[in-house]
């Protein structure tokens, strides 16, 4: 049995948790409990022991400085405690760790044994997941639960999942089974921009997480963050007409697919929570931010690039895919990830078609000696030109030359004596 020791009585609690890993893509879930943590000031009363459920070689612990002397801290699960005034107090428990790396189903219990000490009405189990949504619309969230009565009243979708799971699976499960009403809410993340942080996904879980409690949460700084991410986004996307084609391709089948809701269910939502941060219910001060956080001007780029994704084909926009088809997605890009990798790098390269032969040039024959002789020697000149007479210095030179004979001096008869 757990003991806890300073924690006063808790009104109509909830239990809000997430936990860093592969439930977490971009960071948007865990960042979300940090957040309420952080504006809410929360007091940590319990952390899971270590030893019990995580690899150190995984997950390693780091050494920091307290005045001088060396500290560990060592990587785990930790709870920590809101009381949220107001004209309806509610307190909220918050989870925040990383995903256990053994023992599950030990870690699941631990976690519901605290839940069960400390009255918890209802858990709430943040995640993230890498889908095809464009990142200039608003952030889908779905919420999703294995209580079929849950699912009608809170207007739920009922998880008809079936594929890889973590510990978020597995810990709505545990709570499903021990008779705790459990919720999980999933933010989809573009998995074109995957790399944390993602503040416009983390403030989309915050908006949905306030509907569904009945709690003002205060926003900080996270709406201008929000529009900051999405121009840094825009900003890279516009230096690839690839990527810019492919985020217009997501948008047309979005567009087409939320068309009916877009007069529905979202506009009555977003109307309520309008109202609800005019008339300042409990929670702290108004938060200005819409859902998804689109607009207004921003100051900050995102810490990472794009990841270039495959040429789509044209077609025409097809209806979004379900919770359950995004979640599959991405466990199976996930999970192949690495193969793919390696099956790429084991392939031999195809061989290098060989250049067709050109025909043999044939070789040229040299010129016969006499012809280039006859190319160099000077013409003769016709009988019917006159020739000079030869000196008599070259006569003399060569005694054997004979005489010029009739017609050497043109053809003209030479002179009787």
């Amino acid at each position: 049995m757990i003991e806890l020791a300073g924690v006063p009585e808790l009104i109509d609690p909830v239990m809000v948790a997430a936990f860093e890993g592969w439930n977490d893509a971009g960071d948007a879930a865990s960042t979300a409990v940090a957040h309420l943590d952080r504006e809410w000031k929360g007091e940590v009363f319990a952390a899971l022991d270590a030893e019990d459920y995580y690899d150190f070689q995984v997950n390693r612990p780091t050494v920091w400085l307290d005045g001088g002397v060396r500290k560990i801290t060592w990587p785990t699960t930790r709870l920590s405690v809101i009381r949220v005034g107001g004209d309806k107090p509610r307190d909220l428990v918050l989870v925040r760790g990383i995903e256990p790396s053994m023992r599950w189903r030990s870690f699941c219990n631990e976690i519901l044994g605290f839940a069960h000490e400390l009255g918890v009405e209802m858990v709430v189990i943040l995640g993230a997941l890498l889908g095809d949504t464009p990142h200039t619309r608003p952030v889908p969230v779905s919420g999703i639960t294995s209580d079929p009565d849950l699912a009608r009243t809170m207007d739920l979708e009922e998880t008809r999942y079936e594929g890889p799971t973590g510990i978020v699976g597995i810990l709505q499960e545990a709570c499903t089974h021990a008779g705790v009403p459990a919720v999980s809410l999933w933010a989809a993340v573009p998995h074109y921009v995957s790399q944390p942080p993602n503040p416009k996904a983390t403030l989309a879980l915050l908006n949905r997480l306030e509907d569904l409690i009945g709690l003002r949460i205060p926003l900080g700084e996270l709406p201008e963050d929000a529009r900051a991410w999405q121009l840094g986004v825009d900003q890279l996307a516009a230096e690839d007409s690839e990527v810019a084609e492919y985020v217009q391709t997501l948008e047309e089948a979005r567009d087409t697919a939320e068309l009916p809701e877009a007069s529905g269910e979202a506009i009555a939502r977003e109307f309520e929570r309008y109202l609800r941060r005019r008339d300042g219910g409990p929670g702290g001060p108004p938060g200005v931010a819409t859902d998804g956080g689109e607009g207004g001007g921003f100051l900050r780029e995102p810490g990472g690039g794009l990841n270039r994704p495959s040429k789509p084909q044209r077609s025409e926009p097809s209806p979004e895919p379900s919770l359950e088809q995004q979640e599959r997605q991405s466990a199976e890009r996930q999970s192949t990830e690495q193969e793919a990798a390696e099956r790429e790098a084991d392939e031999p390269k195809p061989p290098v078609p060989e250049r067709a032969k050109e025909p043999p040039k044939r070789k040229r024959r040299p010129p016969k000696k006499e012809t280039r002789e006859a190319e160099t020697r000077e013409p003769e000149a016709p009988a019917s030109e006159a020739r000079e007479p030869e000196a008599p210095e070259a006569r003399a030179a060569d005694p054997e030359a004979p005489e010029p004979g009739p017609g050497a001096d043109g053809g003209k008869d030479a002179p009787e004596d």
